[in-house]
């Protein structure tokens, strides 16, 4: 079996903005097109975003294209170990690391140092696809 991603919500704000180097659109366009999975915090992210009032509608479609992972009682308690030993963590990553380690899953996002102090984890930054 292939490589299964979950995308961040940074990239889905990125992609829609059109910000993301031509290298990355076409990587995470092929997970889109091919199993698009995301955190239900970003879901909640994406759609509570503002800076792209005139995308909001858009936005809103592009997300009921994704299986939306849920919070379930083995991601809850991954996320108290990560809140617990990494302190500094934000809830949203915490969530969004727990849901990736779940599904064995490799995570999509621009902030790379949000996640590197987390071993056996593997993010990929569609900015620095080569």
């Amino acid at each position: 079996m292939g490589k299964k991603y979950l995308i961040d919500s940074n990239v889905i704000i990125d992609y829609m903005a059109n910000i993301i180097p031509e290298k990355g659109t076409n990587f995470v366009e092929n997970i889109f097109n091919t199993q698009f999975l995301i955190s239900v915090i970003t879901k909640i992210e994406v759609l509570g975003y503002n800076d792209l009032p005139n995308k909001m509608s858009a936005m809103g479609n592009f997300i009921s294209l994704s299986e939306i992972l849920s919070l379930n009682e083995t991601i809850t308690e991954k996320t108290i170990e990560l809140k617990r030993t990494f302190r500094k963590m934000k809830l949203g990553d915490a969530i969004i690391a727990a849901t990736a380690i779940d599904g064995n899953l490799i995570l999509i996002t621009r902030n790379v140092d949000d996640f590197k102090f987390i071993p056996n984890f593997t993010v990929v930054n569609p900015y620095e696809i080569e």
